[in-house]
């Protein structure tokens, strides 16, 4: 067992548990992700960033990690709150225990709650501030910390996780036998401006033949102008999408110049800048099972996600056709722009470790970016 530590929510309620990880202290906006694996994807997911991360699933950590199954350089969760932390574990890939990983990351992190109890109050009162920590135990005094962390629509997070520098990419999909295989770098130029980007986003598009560049979002739009690369994509990231004016800027100065794709942030990005509205849901979708219908086709896709906002489809103009919904709940899953090239879903197509079913949006991208590219 850890150290003794508690998780206080803004709303006066506290859990005890012991620690894992980094010791310290930490807070966040609470939210929770419902998929059984992936926790280290989780961990260094950019969007992330600003928010302390339960998980639904008890058993946490037990295939270790390693040094392959990462979507950035670091480990992005402000904290990570679990019911079972293991330290023992079995992977033949694994290097490292969960609790060594998020110590050598400085995370902290907290089991032996009732992460059920704390979903059910997210659930029900919507998102909710708190703070983990194994200094203060000082139930009244951790609840009043919670009570004063900015809101995270007030925070400009974006700059926290984008990229400084611009930077070309060549990996591609994962061989059993020989790890990351690299691109022949002979498709398409897609400029791909990160706002907090996953890499499997980039390997997706590497696998389909594309050359990827990745560009800073302050200075992506004189990039473009510049470079004229054959299509734009616009990453995930965390925050209110309605800080990310460079991104809102870059769309309206491109629309119908060149094929324009976005996923999660972007999408909301893509959305505000054709005139549309975006929102901040009660609890956010975060997992890897959620049921998508492609309005198109009539087929259903089951997809991962990770993100507070959404798009209000009643402040689309006619130019714009809503092309995927969640079943859960009603909301926007992707949109398309009816007369130019321009089109975006919520959810994250590329998730490792899965589910695949919507690898298709990346071949179809790129068959676009390369008619511009001939």
């Amino acid at each position: 067992m850890g150290k003794r530590s508690i998780l206080a929510l803004e709303d006066g309620s506290y859990f005890v548990g012991y620690s894992f990880g980094a010791e310290g202290e930490t807070g966040g906006e609470v939210i929770f992700n419902t998929s059984m694996t992936g926790y280290q994807e989780i961990l260094t997911d950019p969007s992330y960033k600003g928010q302390i991360v339960v998980m639904t699933y008890t058993q946490i950590g037990n295939y270790g990690v390693n040094p392959e199954d990462v979507e950035s350089k670091k480990v992005q969760v402000n904290g990570f709150v679990v019911k079972e932390a293991f330290s023992r574990y079995s992977n033949w890939r694994s290097t490292k225990s969960l609790h060594e990983y998020l110590a050598e990351n400085g995370v902290v992190g907290i089991y032996g709650v009732d992460t059920r109890a704390i979903v059910k109050r997210i659930r029900e009162r919507g998102v909710i501030r708190g703070v983990i920590s194994t200094e203060d135990l000082n139930p009244e005094s951790l609840v009043k910390k919670a009570r004063s962390i900015p809101d995270i629509s007030d925070q400009d997070l974006v700059r926290e996780v984008a990229t400084g520098e611009v930077y070309t990419w060549d990996q591609g999909e994962w061989n059993l036998k020989r790890g990351y295989l690299r691109g022949a770098g002979e498709g398409p130029l897609i400029a791909v401006v990160d706002f907090g980007i996953k890499f499997n986003i980039l390997r997706r598009f590497v696998k389909e033949g594309a050359r990827v560049v990745v560009v800073p979002p302050q200075i992506a739009a004189d990039f473009v102008e510049r470079e004229d690369p054959d299509a734009i994509f616009l990453s995930n990231g965390p925050g209110d999408p309605e800080r990310v004016l460079e991104g809102i800027d870059l769309v309206r100065r491109f629309l119908g110049k060149k094929p324009i794709l976005g996923i999660c942030l972007g999408c909301q990005i893509i959305g505000l800048a054709l005139g549309g509205r975006t929102y901040k849901l009660k609890f956010g979708h975060h997992g890897g099972n959620h049921p998508v219908k492609d309005l198109r086709t009539g087929k259903i896709e089951i997809t991962a996600q990770n993100h507070n906002f959404a798009i209000d489809p009643d402040s689309l103009p006619p130019q714009v056709e809503v092309t995927h919904l969640n079943l859960l709940d009603g909301t926007v899953e992707g949109i398309r722009h009816r007369e130019v090239p321009v089109f975006a879903v919520q959810y994250h197509p590329e998730n490792s470790p899965g589910p695949h079913d919507s690898y298709y949006l990346f071949k179809e991208f790129v068959e676009i970016a390369k008619g511009s590219y001939l």
